[in-house]
């Protein structure tokens, strides 16, 4: 085989700048996937285009605005970091690069970008630990649909969910870890949250909140500790996964909690949920509440765990296609 083999990180994808015009146009391409939002067009698109776009880029452009840094959005600037850190792990005869779900770098472009340099097989990795088709399969119809207008097809592999995968769990062991062995204080729950879902995606067969709770049965039986599990960022009036965060760090400290700490295992890289609905909002909710004691425990993102994790997980997948050095 010759020529070198591509792999191409996605994640979901983030506006161009914390604004309401670059937020709208960003939320207009998300809430428009018929992965996202399981409503016929005809019926969601006017509710979108009449309610929601003209009234939720301002509340979100605030918080984007809140973890904006000089490199931008942090999910664009840590999967770009990402990408360079595993290319160079990787080293020879592999070319990292990255894109995302909504917005830009788009999926399209990276492909293209992998073909001129001659990678005639490539590896799709959505960056998310546990599989939904509001994340991974979208990641991965986008990238089907780009091969499908393709004259000369490269070879297609895609990385499977690591929910239970022992590599995943270490890392998220040590990185915990460490987060806990720099505080002055202990806390006495460790709360994973997870990005939220509709309940319906659960009854028609999704199995992401299954692999959410697994994750945390693995995590909780790894650190020796017990892993409480919340869904967050809530939308709409539809009945969302339960419980919710929101909701928990209000109620914890009438139940004795005063000091917590947060991990948010399904995000690879913090974002603006993290950053601003967490760290921020979710630290205040819980100090108003009565607590004492806040930490926010940062995801993976470019830690030696985190790249350690990222590169035995795209080696394995590599297996056939290339050797390494």
């Amino acid at each position: 085989m010759s020529g070198p083999v591509g792999v191409l990180l996605i994640n979901l994808g983030t506006p161009d700048a914390p604004d309401a015009g670059a937020v709208r146009r960003y939320l207009a391409e998300f809430l428009s996937d018929r992965r996202v939002v399981e409503i016929p067009p005809l019926v969601w698109q006017p509710i979108l285009r009449g309610l929601i776009l003209p009234t939720r880029p301002a509340k979100s452009a605030h918080a984007y605005s809140q973890v904006w840094g000089p490199d931008g959005s942090p999910l664009a600037a840590i999967t770009r970091a990402q990408a360079e850190a595993l290319d160079a792990r990787l080293g020879e005869g592999v070319i990292v690069d990255h894109a995302m779900r909504y917005g830009r770098p788009a999926i399209a472009d990276r492909i293209a970008a992998l073909k001129a340099k001659g990678c005639e097989r490539i590896l799709l990795a959505p960056l998310y630990p546990q599989y939904c088709a509001a994340t991974t399969a979208t990641a991965n119809d986008r990238a089907f649909a780009v091969l499908a207008g393709m004259r000369w097809q490269p070879a297609i592999r895609t990385l499977p969910p690591y929910y239970a995968e022992p590599a995943y769990i270490r890392a998220l062991k040590v990185s915990i870890e460490e987060g806990l062995a720099a505080l002055d204080w202990q806390p006495e729950l460790l709360l994973a949250s997870f990005h939220g879902m509709p309940e319906r995606t659960r009854q028609l067969g999704d199995p992401y909140h299954d692999q959410c709770v697994e994750t945390a049965r693995l995590l909780a039986e790894a650190l020796g500790r017990d892993v409480a599990v919340a869904f967050q960022s809530r939308f709409g009036r539809a009945k969302w996964l339960e419980p919710a965060t929101d909701t928990v760090l209000a109620g914890l400290p009438a139940k004795g909690v005063r000091r917590l700490a947060v991990v948010a295992p399904g995000f690879s890289a913090d974002c603006v949920e993290t950053l601003e609905e967490i760290a921020i909002r979710g630290r205040e909710s819980f100090l108003a509440a009565g607590g004492a004691e806040f930490v926010y425990l940062p995801c993976l993102n470019v830690s030696e765990a985190g790249m350690e994790l990222l590169a035995d997980l795209t080696a394995r997948e590599l297996e056939g296609w290339w050797v390494a050095s």
